[in-house]
């Protein structure tokens, strides 16, 4: 079959949904209408690490959006008190009504008043969605109503006036208060953020990246760039021995042991009380790091000896201690070690796991690829995520494009075949699906601890030096390789050159990344090379808030251009609940157009546009009789 004859059998299809000629014109009328529509809002986060009361309030509060939106509709109707107390009850309403309700402040007159106030928010945050788009984002069982209030006619025309204030007594009346006041606060926080992406790592660090990951997962509309800590979570899901030694040897570093045994059900007591036999003299959660970083580096052997290719034989460094002398001995020279004990290590064979070691990695293995609630996590991580995304216009990825030190794209030898470029990350997000959903061979899931750490990594991008910051004192030996890429993202010719490996437009579109820390306090920006990268790691984990300065970055793209909103510390949610306390960010512009961008100009845009190539191929098969439509 020809593409002539494709094209003439889909059309036929087509037919069976447009049967009729007025059906295609008012399709047509439709699609194009659409295309003409201010483009939707995009949100951008990245390395949330687990920092969920913050990321709560944020995804609450639209990055501020909510409230910038309630300050141009009614900066002349509400104070500033009346105003933070309105985007509350937006935020969080169940809670703030539940309050309300206590200290007895409901009365009809209140839910009159709040409900006219939210038709009238809605219906200015509507103006770029068409509306069947609105009719979705109203949670179901109140889309008539909903609908039918925010296509009134002016309150100066008497007989709608009458219309909706009888459909306001009556929702009153009947105790539909509460319910409606929640549909339309849903409504208005689809209605400020179309699409959100999250820009890599939900875990570690942070308390509960478990309950980040159950929020989205009820979120309308998202996508995932994997980080380097999702991916070693991922690893850890699939079975690898090592990736779940460094998720637990990480878990006890933050104090966070809740994740492991509240979040997953994941039992760390045997790891405990094997450590506190070994190290009597420590504090339990400092006994088991040193017990289960021992057992990751005797892990690390045997992956690296399994995997010569990855090129990573400089971190087999059991060996190179004195147990005698109690040193460290790289390159002839030694290092005093932070560490001095290692009852668990036999100076002969140094890599050799013990007994007991055996057993609690194998009680771990068992335990992480059993937990319902940790496999719930991971299939939603891979269903909704990727290695990297191009989305209207931009790139989206977590850690880096490999490049070698001259900035050229880097040739990486995989499964016998050389890559670079985004044909090497393709081939890495396939690797990465095989490791869960293939046969989980011990290749595929080795692979998945050499993202996590390994310099030509597309997540990591460094040489990681764990093992160096555990033992050694000598912070010269803690530094860290990184690949050139971090280098060069300063750089727009660089930039430019990476947007078109992908077939992107490099005048037009950006970098977006996450992973490095951007020290704000220091004077270090997040935009990159003349606005073409732009990093959006901005510490939201508390852990990271001394070291940025801030408590986290939002991007924003609407169709104004581009602005990035800085977080500053959050106290808690029950604060923002009581006291109306919202957390304090200020928006600084990136890229502002004279001109407004349409949906004609997004992805959607060029989908709608071929909707509408074929339904005008379709009217010219009716009009010259080709196909016969119904009358």
């Amino acid at each position: 079959m020809n593409d002539q004859d494709q094209k003439y059998k889909y059309l036929k299809l087509l037919a069976e949904k447009y049967p009729t000629r007025q059906s295609v014109y008012a399709e047509l009328i439709h699609l194009n209408g659409v295309l003409s529509l201010p483009k939707p809002t995009e949100h951008f986060m990245s390395d949330l690490h687990g920092e969920y009361e913050s990321f709560f309030h944020i995804l609450n509060n639209c990055s501020g959006v909510i409230k910038e939106k309630v300050e141009k509709v009614f900066a002349e109707k509400m104070n500033e008190e009346e105003m933070a107390d309105f985007c509350t009850l937006i935020y969080y309403p169940k809670e703030k009504l539940a309050a309300m309700k206590k200290n007895k402040q409901l009365s009809p007159e209140y839910y009159k008043k709040t409900i006219l106030n939210l038709l009238d928010l809605a219906k200015f945050m509507s103006h770029k969605y068409q509306p069947r788009e609105i009719n979705t984002a109203i949670p179901q069982g109140y889309g008539y109503i909903i609908d039918e209030l925010l296509r009134g006619r002016p309150d100066a025309d008497y007989v709608p006036r009458i219309y909706r204030q009888k459909m306001l007594d009556t929702l009153i009346s009947i105790g539909s208060g509460n319910d409606f006041i929640f549909a339309f606060t849903v409504l208005i926080k689809r209605l400020a953020v179309a699409r959100l992406h999250i820009v890599g790592d939900f875990f570690d660090r942070g308390k509960r990246p478990d309950a980040i990951l159950d929020m989205l997962m009820k979120h309308y509309s998202v996508d995932i760039q994997w980080g380097n800590h999702d991916v070693l979570w991922m690893g850890a899901a699939c079975g690898s021995e090592t990736c779940i030694a460094e998720v637990v040897r990480i878990t006890l570093r933050y104090n966070n042991v809740d994740v492991l045994e509240r979040g997953y059900a994941i039992s760390v007591r045997p790891l405990f009380l094997f450590a506190a036999r070994l190290y009597p003299d420590d504090n339990p959660n400092d006994a088991a790091q040193k017990a289960i970083a021992i057992i990751l580096f005797k892990e690390e052997y045997r992956l690296i000896k399994r995997n010569p290719e990855f090129g990573m034989e400089s971190r087999i460094l059991l060996d190179k201690i004195d147990y005698k002398n109690k040193y460290f001995v790289l390159n002839g020279k030694k290092y005093e070690l932070s560490i001095k004990d290692f009852p668990t290590i036999d100076p002969q064979d140094p890599f050799a796991l013990t007994e007991d070691e055996c057993a609690i990695i194998k009680n771990l293995r068992s335990s992480f690829i059993e937990s319902s609630q940790l496999r719930r996590h991971i299939q939603f991580l891979y269903q909704k995520g990727s290695l990297y995304k191009c989305y209207n216009g931009n790139l989206l990825f977590h850690g880096c494009v490999p490049v070698d030190k001259e900035g050229r794209l880097k040739t990486i030898r995989l499964d016998g075949k050389n890559y670079s470029g985004r044909a090497y990350l393709d081939c890495v997000d396939q690797k990465i699906r095989q490791a869960y959903f293939g046969e989980r061979n011990q290749a595929a899931t080795d692979f998945m601890w050499y993202l996590w750490c390994g310099i030509n990594s597309p997540v990591s991008g460094r040489r990681m030096k764990i093992f160096e910051r555990t033992f050694t004192l000598d912070k010269a030996l803690w530094e860290e390789e990184s690949n050139a890429y971090f280098y060069y993202y300063d750089k727009e010719w660089f930039c430019r050159q990476i947007l078109e490996e992908f077939g992107l437009d490099a005048k037009h579109g950006h970098i977006i990344n996450g992973h490095v820390p951007i020290k704000v306090k220091d004077g270090e920006s997040p935009i990159k090379a003349n606005g073409k990268a732009i990093v959006i790691d901005g510490g939201f984990c508390q852990a990271y808030h001394k070291k940025t300065g801030i408590a986290g970055f939002t991007l924003v793209s609407n169709s104004r251009g581009l602005r990035l909103i800085e977080h500053r510390n959050f106290t808690n949610v029950k604060a923002a609940i009581m006291d109306n306390e919202d957390i304090e960010s200020v928006s600084k512009s990136i890229e502002v157009q004279s001109y407004q961008t349409t949906i004609a100009d997004t992805d959607e845009g060029e989908k709608i546009q071929e909707q509408i190539n074929d339904l005008y191929h379709l009217m010219l098969l009716y009009k010259n009789g080709i196909l016969k439509p119904v009358k």
